[in-house]
């Protein structure tokens, strides 16, 4: 707030009428016009704050006008960064979903900025602690956030979206902070923060890697659970949204008083000109108020019953007064204590215009769904139809953007792998799976193998998509590390204060014979070439790869397979010569040249199925797999378990695709070998005229560099556990 002006409004200020849309707080030089929804509501009241007056000085403002559940009224001569919030008075009956406490200061569900953070006190329970079934007497001002009004205006100059296409895009996912903050060629003061993502030195790494997108993990407003802050805590990730218009104050170099929009614009506007997209990881399933033990932040003390899902109480015969207070109303498949009710008409509404806003204000290009399936229900049932995906489906703004379902909740009958509707694309875990199980030798035969490396036709070639609809990768922020998961067997938690119980046991990892970090020198060569190994794949295979950030330069959590709540080196990347990059330079340098392969042959990143039949009249086949001879897999060669080798033949003479003029596109053929047996393995190109004789383009093989040539027929020996990409030369 401007000086001097708060004296001016004073007591009674004016409180104009107003609209009941848009919702949220709209600036204007004249006024602020905002709008609550609220439909049980009995009083609501605006609450300004003043930060010249040491008590916060805190003016209520009564909202009178309000129709169709929304409450509204319009305040002249607010001045951007003014700090505000609402209380709310209805009905106590928290047994019914109605929890209404004008002792809450409560966020605006549709503010652009937060400041502050929220305290783990009672001050911010709705209820009385020592008597559940009463409504909490202490006020929760000077223990929480406030939302901020935001003038929206910004100069984009000219802003270009890179539109990738889907059959182009490499994801790259990171977290804001992260990603930056030990980054010793960025100013210090900001390391950590959107302008540090924003900064030349990380778009010049990220475009000369050769991504195309970042995904960033949750920028909306979250807080931390009370549990983690008690322990000495955070939540580092961000899965614990409150504010869905708002991008969290914390990772900004400038002030959270709506600096934060203006920093988090120009840090789009940064990408976009390095040609980068950017993806939002999104958290629209649950809400950092948790489960009816949790705090009163926003959405309890306004719609509890429309936006939170319900299960049957129990019989009220059965319940003292304490037990009706926090009967177990709510129905949650996040784990997180709460679920969001996308059937509900404004929590809809909230996650649609949440969306719209991030494409048409804040540049984004692009979503990724946390526990998607929590939001695809009719009822406690799957429904492909929900109003949530035919409204996205039929949305002019958000058909258009890249749409990425984490297919699954916590519930049994959640896992919705293969089975998200076009235009979504997936989380695809049983790549992430299979692969991380070959090369690891633990496979039951390659058919599973190469219907991964071929784009996962089983599970998304029945419904006309394409392979791109598989969103494949080895690793995510959710797990061990590449680094980590050559060097571990076991998960190594300790540090997050759950006794090590926390974190997936199925890591599907080797440690190569020593548990953590050694300095045995054939060890080390060896986890480095294993972490190759599954990079190269990753880039190479059919479908969209997506790398987690580090990865590629040997970023490791000591075996943290969850750090969730480490905002601290163990999950920051390290872009120090000693931290690992200087020893796992090959790693970077074959990732590099992997996504270059990629980049400038359309042969490895194909949108229609391979057929395993010639594009044209005597041509060769579109794919074909070897075995170590040279000939063709066989039906039995598919269930040998003992199987360790496999050659992926994928020509480009002509590609299945037409140019975008309907001409034929011939490209490069390659001949892929994937090896992950313990001992050198002879193999043969076929003697046919599929292949002549090329040269190695790309070897996690020391004894087969780069421009190796290759003529058919002869040997050609791979060493242990190697990919070797040969390209066909004339």
């Amino acid at each position: 707030m401007t000086p001097g002006l708060w004296r001016s409004l004073g007591d009674s200020a004016p409180l104009w009428p107003g609209r009941n849309w848009p919702l949220g707080a709209t600036w204007t030089a004249e006024a602020t016009n905002f709008a609550l929804h609220a439909p049980d509501a009995t009083e609501v009241w605006l609450c300004v704050f003043d930060d010249e007056d040491e008590s916060g000085g805190e003016r209520r403002f009564p909202l009178t006008e309000h129709s169709l559940g929304i409450w509204h009224g319009a305040l002249p001569g607010l001045a951007p960064g003014t700090r505000y919030g609402f209380r709310v008075n209805g009905p106590w009956e928290p047994g019914d979903g109605l929890r209404f406490n004008p002792q809450k200061l409560l966020l605006d569900p549709y503010g652009l900025a937060v400041s502050g953070t929220t305290s783990a006190g009672p001050e911010v329970l709705a209820y009385d602690v020592d008597d559940p079934s009463q409504p909490s007497t202490l006020d929760s001002a000077p223990a929480t956030a406030r939302s901020v009004v935001v003038d929206p205006a910004f100069d984009w100059e000219g802003d270009a979206r890179p539109q990738v296409r889907w059959r182009d895009t490499v994801i790259y996912e990171l977290h804001v902070k992260g990603f930056t903050k030990l980054h010793d060629r960025i100013p210090e003061e900001l390391r950590g923060t959107y302008a540090g993502l924003g900064h030349p030195v990380v778009t010049d790494y990220l475009r000369d890697l050769g991504v195309t997108a970042v995904e960033l993990l949750p920028v909306h407003q979250f807080f931390s659970e009370p549990a983690l802050l008690e322990r000495g805590t955070t939540n580092y990730w961000g899965y614990n949204s409150i504010g869905f218009f708002a991008p969290t104050g914390a990772y900004s170099s400038s002030g959270d008083r709506g600096q934060q929009v203006t920093e988090f614009k120009q840090m789009v506007k940064a990408l976009h000109r390095a040609g980068l997209e950017v993806i939002l990881d999104v958290v629209y399933n649950h809400t950092a108020e948790a489960d009816p033990q949790g705090a009163s932040l926003s959405f309890r003390g306004l719609d509890d019953r429309g936006f939170y899902r319900r299960v049957p109480p129990g019989p009220a015969a059965d319940r003292d007064d304490a037990a009706a207070a926090f009967d177990d109303t709510y129905w949650d498949v996040t784990g997180c204590g709460n679920t969001v009710n996308a059937e509900d008409p404004l929590a809809l509404r909230l996650i649609l215009d949440s969306l719209r806003y991030w494409v048409t204000e804040m540049h984004v290009d692009g979503f990724r769904f946390d526990l998607m399936s929590a939001l695809t229900r009719t009822g406690p049932d799957i429904d492909m139809s929900c109003k949530l995906l035919v409204a996205m489906g039929q949305d002019p703004i958000l058909r258009h953007v890249k749409l990425i379902a984490e297919p699954w909740d916590v519930s049994m009958g959640g896992y919705l792998v293969g089975q998200m509707p076009p235009p979504w694309v997936e989380w695809n875990d049983q790549y992430r799976d299979t692969i991380r199980d070959f090369w690891r030798g633990h496979t039951n035969g390659m058919h599973g193998v190469a219907t991964r490396l071929a784009g996962s036709s089983d599970l998304y070639a029945d419904d006309g998509r394409s392979a791109y609809n598989s969103v494949n990768f080895v690793t995510s922020h959710d797990g061990f590390t590449v680094r980590d998961l050559v060097s571990y067997d076991h998960k190594h938690n300790e540090a997050n204060g759950e006794d090590n119980r926390d974190g997936s046991d199925n890591n599907r990892s080797w440690n190569h014979g020593v548990e953590g970090e050694t300095d045995d020198p054939e060890i080390v060569a060896l986890r480095r070439r294993q972490a190759a190994n599954l990079m190269a794949t990753l880039c190479l295979s059919n479908g969209v790869p997506m790398l987690t950030a580090g990865d590629e330069r040997g970023r490791s959590q000591g075996g943290n397979n969850n750090a969730y709540c480490q905002d601290n080196e163990i999950s920051w990347v390290d872009w120090s010569v000693d931290g690992g990059y200087g020893a796992w330079l090959d790693v970077y340098d074959l990732t590099k040249t992997a996504l270059r392969l990629r980049r400038e042959h359309q042969t490895l990143r194909q949108r229609h199925w391979f057929e395993g039949r010639p594009t044209i009249v005597g041509g060769p086949k579109d794919l074909a797999w070897l075995h170590p001879t040279g000939r063709e897999i066989t039906d039995a060669d598919w269930h040998d378990t003992g199987l360790r080798t496999i050659g992926m033949f994928v020509s480009g003479k002509p590609l299945r695709e037409p140019g975008p003029k309907g001409e034929q596109v011939i490209d490069a053929s390659f001949l892929i070998w994937f090896h992950a047996g313990p001992e050198p393995c002879a193999v043969f190109l076929p003697d046919n005229d599929w292949v002549r004789k090329g040269q190695v383009v790309l070897s996690t093989d020391p004894d087969l560099p780069c421009g190796t040539p290759v003529e058919s027929s002869e040997e050609l020996l791979i060493g242990p556990r190697c990919v070797v990409v040969l390209q066909e030369t004339e």
